[in-house]
C-alpha cells in the first residue's frame, strides 16, 4: 500500500483524536524511518521519546523473538522469570525499591497516586489524600494522570475530574511550602518538564523540594517517564540533581517501543499495596519484559551514559550555533539529548518544513520545538539534523 492508501484507511476506520502527520512509515533502522514510499527520514522525536535504542535495535529483536517462541503471557496470579529478572534490574538501576509493573506512563502515575493515597491512610492519615503537582505539568490522560496535569486544554469537556489535587507554580519553592499542608499525602513532579516544551527547575529546586516533603512526611513522586532512562545521561534525571524520591514512575523507552511501565516505592510505602489493592492483566508482559532487559544492559554497559552526555553537549552548542544567527530563538535548554528550543512565534509550520525536508521533530508548547532522537543517534546524524533543522526555519523577518 501507498502512503496514500494507508492514510485513508485510517481516516475511515478509526477515531480522529490524533492530529497525525500525513507520512505513513513502514520501517526503522537506528535513528532512520522510512515511509511507505520509499522515502527517508531522520527521527529527532523517537516515537516521543520512546524509541531509546533507536529502530529494529538488533538485541531487542532477538529478545523478543527468543521469548515470543517460548511464552507471551501467563498473568500475574503466577511468578514469570523474565519479569522477577526485571524487577531486579529496575530496582537496581533506580532507587533499590520495589517495583510494579504496568503498560505506560498514565498507568504508572495512576498506581503512583493510588499508593499515595493508601500509604497516608495506612499510616491514619486518612485526611491526607490532597497531592499536589506544578503549573504546565503532563502526568498522562486517564482520570487521575489528566487530572494531575496542570493545564487547562487538557480538562476541557472531559470535567468534573478526580479531587484531591493543587498546583502550585513549577519551580516556586516558597508556593510549594505553603501548598503542603496537613492535607498532602504526595508532591508529584517531572524533573524536566517535558510536553510544556522542556521546561528546567530553577537551580536548587529538586533538592528543597525533597528536603520539604521529607521534613514533613510527604511522599516525593518523580514523574520520570520521559526525563529517565538514560535520557539527560543518567539513569534518572532526579541523580543529576542530586535527588532520590520516595516513588518514581518510567515508561516510555522502557522496553524501546513495546507497551511497558514501572512505578518504583521505597519498600516502607510499597508494603501499601498489598493483594488486591491494585493490579494490571497485561503488567510485566513476558516479551515487553525481555526487551526491556536488552534496554537496561545497554544504558548500564561501560560508557553508555558517558556517550548521551557528549552527544548532549555536542547537539546542544549546535542548537546555540543556529540560535546565536538569529534573532527569532529565545532560549535553548534541556539536558542530555532532551532538547528544546524556544521561538519568538509559533513553530508548528518548521516542525512541518522538517518533515518534509526529511527531519522529525515535534513542536509543543506553541512555540517550542523539541529533539528527543534515539540515545544511539551518531555525531554526523546530530549534524545532518541541525543542518535540515536550519534550513527549514523562517527566513529572517519572513516565513
Amino acid at each position: 500500500m501507498t502512503s496514500a492508501d494507508i492514510i485513508a484507511m485510517t481516516q475511515q476506520y478509526q477515531m480522529g483524536n490524533y492530529t497525525r502527520h500525513p507520512v505513513a512509515f513502514v520501517r526503522g533502522e537506528g535513528a532512520r524511518l522510512y515511509d511507505a514510499d520509499g522515502r527517508e527520514y531522520l527521527d529527532f522525536l523517537g516515537g516521543i521519546a520512546v524509541v531509546l535504542l533507536g529502530h529494529a535495535h538488533p538485541g531487542v529483536s532477538q529478545a523478543v523473538s527468543r521469548q515470543v517462541k517460548s511464552l507471551v503471557h501467563v498473568s500475574n496470579l503466577f511468578h514469570v522469570p523474565v519479569q522477577a529478572e526485571l524487577g531486579r534490574v529496575v530496582s537496581g538501576a533506580t532507587t533499590g525499591g520495589k517495583v510494579f509493573f504496568c503498560n505506560s506512563g498514565t498507568e504508572a502515575n495512576e498506581a503512583a497516586i493510588k499508593l499515595a493515597r493508601k500509604w497516608s491512610a495506612d499510616r491514619g492519615r486518612e485526611g491526607a489524600h490532597e497531592i499536589v503537582a506544578a503549573e504546565g505539568s503532563f502526568h498522562g490522560r486517564t482520570y487521575g494522570g489528566m487530572s494531575a496535569t496542570a493545564q487547562p486544554k487538557f480538562h476541557k469537556g472531559f470535567e468534573p475530574l478526580l479531587p484531591g489535587f493543587r498546583t502550585v507554580p513549577f519551580g516556586d519553592t516558597k508556593a510549594l511550602e505553603e501548598a503542603l499542608t496537613d492535607r498532602t499525602c504526595a508532591f508529584l513532579i517531572e524533573p524536566i518538564q517535558g510536553e510544556s516544551g522542556i521546561r528546567m527547575p530553577p537551580p536548587g529546586y529538586l533538592p528543597e523540594a525533597a528536603r520539604l516533603c521529607r521534613d514533613r512526611g510527604i511522599l516525593m513522586v518523580a514523574d520520570e517517564i520521559q526525563t529517565g532512562l538514560g535520557r539527560t545521561g543518567s539513569i534518572l534525571a532526579c541523580e543529576r540533581y542530586g535527588v532520590t524520591p520516595d516513588v518514581v514512575t518510567l515508561a516510555k523507552g522502557l522496553a524501546n517501543g513495546l507497551p511497558l511501565g514501572a512505578m518504583v516505592a521505597a519498600e516502607e510505602v510499597a508494603s501499601s499495596f498489598g493483594p488486591g489493592t491494585h493490579g494490571s492483566t497485561f503488567g510485566g508482559n513476558p516479551v515487553c519484559c525481555a526487551a526491556s532487559l536488552v534496554v537496561f544492559e545497554t544504558l548500564l554497559s561501560p560508557g553508555f551514559l558517558d556517550e548521551v552526555r557528549r552527544k548532549g553537549d555536542l547537539f546542544a552548542e549546535g542548537l546555540r550555533r543556529v540560535a546565536s544567527r538569529r534573532k527569532d530563538i529565545r532560549e535553548v535548554r534541556g539536558r542530555g539529548l532532551m532538547l528544546a528550543i524556544e521561538m519568538e512565534g509559533e513553530t508548528k509550520e518548521i516542525a512541518n518544513r522538517c518533515l518534509a525536508s526529511g527531519l522529525v521533530v515535534n513542536s509543543t508548547a506553541g512555540n517550542v520545538l523539541r529533539f528527543l532522537p534515539p540515545l544511539t543517534v551518531t555525531d554526523g546524524e546530530i549534524r545532518q539534523g541541525l543542518s535540515i533543522l536550519e534550513e527549514s526555519l523562517p527566513r529572517e523577518g519572513g516565513a
